[in-house]
């Protein structure tokens, strides 16, 4: 088992002491730092996803307000009204926009 160091505000030290007084505080500080390590990892996975879907987006032809409204109902059924209705607020740039 590794030891570690690490600083913290007094403020933050006293928190910590009273949220996990009956605690074991080892147990508790690892516990927190594989969920900070899980936490990156998936930031990094939503990054690379966000980069493959612009770069996917860029590729792909626009398309009009048209083919959207007739692809939800299809897709979509029971909720097609409300989703065309959202897309349409959102004003989103569409194929009629070039």
């Amino acid at each position: 088992m590794a030891t570690v160091n690490f600083s913290v505000p007094d403020e933050v030290k006293q928190a910590f002491q009273e949220a996990f007084a009956d605690e074991n505080k080892s147990a508790v500080i690892s516990r927190l730092m594989m969920r900070a390590v899980e936490e990156k990892k998936l930031e990094q996975r939503r990054a690379i996803a966000i980069d493959r879907l612009l770069d996917l987006r860029k590729r792909q032809r626009p398309v009009s307000d048209a083919e959207i409204a007739a692809v939800v109902p299809r897709l979509l059924p029971e909720i097609a009204e409300p989703v065309i209705e959202l897309l349409d607020a959102m004003e989103l740039p569409s194929a009629n926009d070039i």
